[in-house]
Order: C-alpha cells, then structure tokens, then sequence
C-alpha cells in the first residue's frame, strides 16, 4: 500500500470537497480547484476527512494512488491557505516593477524585459529591495511563474547578479584571476 495515498487529508473549517463525476472538487474562502481523477482511484469524503482508495495492484495504479492524494491535499492547503514564491533581484541597475497585468524587469539588457503575470497568480515587488513575491492557490502554477521568472536571468556563478529563490545558495566560483 502506498504511504502517501493512504494517508488521510482532514479537511479544515471553511473547506468543501466534493467528487463531481471523474474530478475533485475544493472549494475555499480562497477560490475553487478542480482535479480530474484517474481510472482506478476511487475518493470518499466522510467526518471531515479525505480518504483514496485503489481498485488493483497494478504498478501503475500504485504509482497514481500517492499522487491522487498528493495533488488534492495542495489543492485543499491552496484554497486554505495558499502558496507563496519568493525571489531576490541581486545587481547593480536590476530591477522591476508592477504595470497593469505585467511586470517590467531592467535586467542589464539593451531593452526592458515584459513578464505577462498569469491568470489566477498576484505578484508584488518591493523596489527598494528587489524583493518578488509570488502568490496564489495553484501550486504547480505558483512554481511555474517563479521558474519562468528566474530564467529570464539566472544567478552568475562569479559574480552572483541575476534572479534567484529567496532561499536559494549559489556556489560562487573564484574566476581566472584566482588561478595566478
């Protein structure tokens, strides 16, 4: 059996799970998600808790059993809850700022770089710090806008500028000059 699936998710005050047909349904003071279930893995919600069951031993069966329950537990601790990203602009004239439905990075190119915010994500930033927080009920797309954001300029081993988690180390290395 796995460990993960058949752990019991305890729904907490304010939150309404429901199975509607082949999906999950979270409701919250926070917003709605919906998860679609897959062929064998069956949901019941009974005394404020949450429970998966499996209909075989299938190898892959097994596989979908954890992450059922995985999925639908982020799903309740989003609308709960939420989720929170944080970045760190470091370097010398980088920065950004939020204008309208996008934020505008100056990130040391010849041009500033536009960053649609997705539907469903807020995004504040601190512009005396560089400071980016990413938040919203959707963990996977919570993560997906923090990694989009990183990439448009990633930390530099030597010298260190770029976008990086905030609880991110980067390994510095020393550089040629070091070798003399």
């Amino acid at each position: 059996m796995s460990r993960i699936g058949k752990k019991e998710i305890p729904i907490p005050k304010g939150v309404e799970v429901k199975k509607d047909g082949n999906a999950v349904t979270v409701k919250g003071p926070k917003g709605s998600l919906t998860t679609p279930l897959v062929t064998g893995i069956d949901v019941k919600v009974e005394n404020n808790v949450v429970q998966f069951t499996r209909a075989d031993e299938e190898k892959k069966t097994r596989a979908f059993h954890g992450l059922m329950r995985a999925l639908v537990a982020s799903n309740v601790k989003g609308v709960s809850e939420g989720f929170k990203k944080e970045l760190d602009i470091i370097g010398v004239g980088y920065r950004a700022e939020v204008k309208g439905k996008e934020v505008v990075f100056q990130l040391g190119y010849s041009h500033p770089v536009k960053f649609a915010i997705p539907k469903g994500i807020d995004i504040a930033v601190d512009g005396k710090t560089g400071h980016i927080t990413i938040t919203g009920i959707d963990k996977q797309k919570v993560g997906q806008t923090a990694a989009e954001i990183r990439a448009l300029r990633e930390p530099d081993p030597y010298k260190g500028k770029g976008i990086k988690y905030s609880d991110e180390i980067i390994r510095r290395k020393a550089g040629k000059a070091a070798g003399k």
